[in-house]
């Protein structure tokens, strides 16, 4: 079977998808913000299906917009090998995140479709909704609703992050109007639905790159859990409140943001990891000594028990912190993902693909999570990685080369096929 992965095809599609985006140009790279279900979404799916459609393929959605690109195999009643990934993008990102994946993995069907192969099972590529959390702060709501793993009232209640409590709409009014209608608890998928799951990424990390290596082969997911810590001090005029009076929030919010990185160091372990990403001041004058902060914490672990350790050491310095700067520091858990496992056969096709074909591979962690994070509960998985440029994602200067993308759609095609055959 000889299998040729059109590059210049596979280029030329993944720089027209960038264009379904309301950025502006930007001099670093490709900018590029498509929200699940706005307008450059909506057209961006539309334009994919109408290839998927072109090549003879069959697409079913479901109700909260999942999509299904099938090849039917010849024992069509058999699971199917699944692969995909997402086409949404937060604001100001780049051209590759979870596109490489949708469009690698059309193109692998493609190539296998025309290599001659008529596969046993069905391949069948899944194009997520709303991976990223940046609508309803959430991410990879499409795949927790497909595993059973995010409860449909729920997901249908989650409402629009980044917009006044008093305009913001429901996940359920956002879909039904973009045409995704129904219950959502049609979503889950029934058991044995799929037989194998790939799915193809760039890195986001700097690992592949660094080392001169081609292909990377996930054999565990890292887990998040988020958290939000809002801190009440007494504020007033810069001038006027005394410094030995001063109950000053955003100080206290200092030692808090250096005790989740203390902490995190002293597990000596590289697989944990812990973010302040946002830190919001009130009032947020300069001539005013902070009265509130809101502070939100994603902490990422392969192993969630020294995660909790973590936590556990990071509330011992909050009492003391509450105490020594009589300050009131109150946590709102907002949610917590189990770390994913590889399957050991999926990850033995994906090194056999990659001898076969002399290319150089290791084996790693994502430390990103992904929509395979959540098909992991419902099928045996296993990730590609392919390097980017410096390590660099979720920017405009995010970059995978054209070879190395050809070179991991190779690797997926093969092992599709080989799962496919079993």
């Amino acid at each position: 079977m000889q299998i040729h992965i059109d590059e210049a095809r596979l280029l030329n599609e993944l720089q027209t998808l960038a264009t379904f985006t309301g950025v502006e140009p930007d001099p670093k790279g490709t900018a590029v913000t498509r929200i699940v279900f706005s307008p450059d979404d909506l057209r961006a799916r539309a334009w994919l299906k109408e290839i998927a459609v072109k090549e003879g393929f069959t697409i079913r959605e479901d109700s909260v917009g999942n999509t299904f690109i099938r090849w039917v195999g010849a024992e069509p009643q058999l699971p199917a090998v699944g692969t995909g990934s997402h086409l949404d993008a937060i604001p100001h990102a780049g051209m590759y995140d979870g596109t490489v994946g949708v469009l690698g993995g059309l193109e692998a069907m493609r190539a296998l479709k025309s290599s001659g192969l008529q596969p046993r099972r069905s391949i069948e590529l899944l194009l997520f909704t709303s991976e990223e959390p940046t609508r309803f702060g959430i991410g990879c709501i499409g795949s927790r609703l497909l595993s059973g793993t995010l409860d449909p009232t729920r997901a249908d209640s989650l409402r629009e992050a980044n917009e006044p409590a008093d305009t913001a709409r429901s996940l359920a009014e956002v879909r039904s109007a973009a045409g995704f209608a129904g219950s959502l608890a049609s979503v889950v998928l029934p058991a044995n639905y799929y037989h194998a799951w790939v799915e193809l990424h760039i890195e986001q990390g700097p690992l592949l790159e660094r080392e001169g290596i081609p292909i990377g082969i996930v054999t565990n997911i890292a887990a998040p859990a988020s958290y939000r810590f809002t801190i009440t001090g007494f504020g007033g005029h810069a001038g006027a409140l005394l410094m030995p009076d001063r109950r000053d929030a955003l100080c206290a919010a200092a030692e808090l943001i250096l005790s989740v990185e203390k902490h995190t160091l002293a597990t000596g372990a590289i697989d944990t990891v812990a973010t302040v990403g946002t830190c919001d001041v009130y009032p947020g004058a300069v001539n005013s000594v902070p009265s509130g902060v809101i502070l939100q914490l994603d902490i990422r672990d392969t192993d969630p028990a020294r995660r909790e350790s973590v936590m556990q050491a990071i509330r011992a310095d909050i009492e003391e912190l509450r105490r020594r700067r009589n300050v009131t520091i109150a946590e709102e858990f907002i949610n917590a993902d189990q770390p994913a496992q590889s399957s050991e056969h999926i990850v033995q096709v994906l090194e056999d693909a990659c001898a076969a074909n002399g290319i150089p591979y290791r084996k790693m962690v994502s430390r990103a999570y992904h929509d395979s994070s959540f098909m992991a509960c419902i099928v045996p998985i296993a990730m590609i990685f392919i390097p980017c440029r410096n390590g660099v994602s979720h920017r405009p200067d995010e970059y995978a080369a054209p070879s190395d993308i050809a070179r991991g759609t190779r690797i997926l095609a093969e092992a599709l096929a080989k799962l496919a055959s079993e």
